[in-house]
């Protein structure tokens, strides 16, 4: 049902099935946002109106297709449910005070998958199609976009994968590359607040000269037991060693560590870590903070010297660690039970970049919606 409503310069349009609320003024039509209760999303899979598609046939990219279906019709030989020939992105758009729509980074994220892509023997997607699609999905889906005030985001999940027949260990000849988008709460609950990790090392997410440094869903396969052992025993999440010494730090779980120490961002270099776009960024305004940045391996032992520490990354951002405990040794490192005075700056100076109210220096944010 469509009730529209004409004056001078204004028109009303209310779509009652799907709630969606156009007005249009001098010819300039605005979308008004769904009712949700934005204060208390969970980081969960909510439907939204419109994911984006596009195929890789005959050796190149075709169109970009706008769905509404949320299903994947595949063939069950295909290379991602056999040989993992799978990969996927996480970013946000934010919606600012200043009453724009922003992305953080998306070019990071291009590259990031086409190293994936490099890693696992799959096409590479274009930057520039890569940006289009991004923008398009958070375009046609923005009244999905929380408000500034209820610290939601709307989050966009590019994924690749291989839909070629194939039985024996070769790589597709057909892909598919869509991105759909979900409005999410925070990762942990109660925000920006410190949390328990706990070292487990009965189990790796990555070897050494594995996929470690890809985002493909194999990694995230590997960790779901010790997250589940965390999780059980009351932890925010695991926490991982190297997995071929358990000498040196390598990741919280998913997310990339940092520890704070005289004035200095430590964070660990390993050939298995995801390389965070947020922790890279970190260690930008690290240094613009007058801050000393040292990316190196990070021997267990000095756990204890630090005065902070936490876990970063796209879900969470920063998730400050407020004690890990080694279950094997009993030895407990304390870090505070708030989050410390470095990590606090760091996060609202991320933060501020990306909602558009502190000066975006670096050229990060990318405005999809003036």
């Amino acid at each position: 049902m469509v009730i529209n409503l004409d004056w001078d310069l204004l028109v009303v349009r209310i779509f009652l099935c799907t709630f969606v609320v156009e007005i249009k003024i001098n010819n300039k039509t605005f979308k008004v946002m769904k009712d949700l209760d934005w204060s208390n999303l969970s980081f969960g899979y909510r439907p939204t109106d419109y994911n984006v598609r596009c195929y890789y046939r005959n050796g190149k990219w075709g169109e970009i297709e706008v769905c509404s279906e949320e299903y994947i019709h595949l063939h069950m030989a295909a290379t991602c449910l056999h040989y993992g020939q799978e990969a996927f992105e996480g970013l946000k758009a934010y919606r600012c005070p200043d009453g724009k729509v922003r992305v953080f980074r998306v070019e990071e994220n291009a590259s990031r998958l086409q190293s994936t892509c490099r890693g696992i023997l799959m096409p590479e997607v274009p930057t520039d199609l890569f940006i289009e699609m991004v923008k398009k999905v958070v375009r046609l889906n923005q009244e999905y976009i929380p408000t500034y005030e209820s610290g939601a985001t709307l989050y966009v999940r590019p994924l690749l994968i291989g839909t070629g027949a194939q039985v024996g260990v070769h790589p597709s000849e057909e892909y598919l590359f869509m991105i759909f988008v979900t409005p999410v709460g925070p990762y942990f609950k109660g925000g920006f607040s410190a949390n328990p990790y706990v070292i487990i090392r009965d189990y790796d997410r990555s070897a050494p000269l594995g996929t470690g440094k890809y985002k493909v869903g194999g990694n995230y396969a590997a960790s779901l037991k010790a997250n589940s052992i965390a999780h059980s025993k009351g932890y925010a999440s695991e926490f991982y060693l190297d997995s071929k010494e358990k000498k040196y730090v390598d990741e919280c779980g998913a997310a990339n560590f940092f520890g704070i120490k005289n004035n200095t961002y430590v964070t660990p270099k390993s050939t298995s870590i995801l390389p965070s776009i947020t922790n890279k960024s970190l260690m930008q305004i690290a240094e613009d903070l007058g801050m000393k940045v040292e990316r190196r391996p990070v021997p267990e032992e000095e756990l204890e010297t630090f005065e902070e520490a936490g876990a970063c990354g796209t879900a969470a951002v920063i998730s400050p660690i407020s004690h890990l405990d080694d279950m094997d040794t009993g030895k407990v490192y304390r870090f505070g039970e708030k989050p410390g005075p470095w990590s606090t700056k760091l996060y609202e100076t991320l933060r501020g970049i990306q909602y558009g109210t502190i000066e975006d220096k670096h050229g990060w944010t990318t405005v999809v919606i003036g």
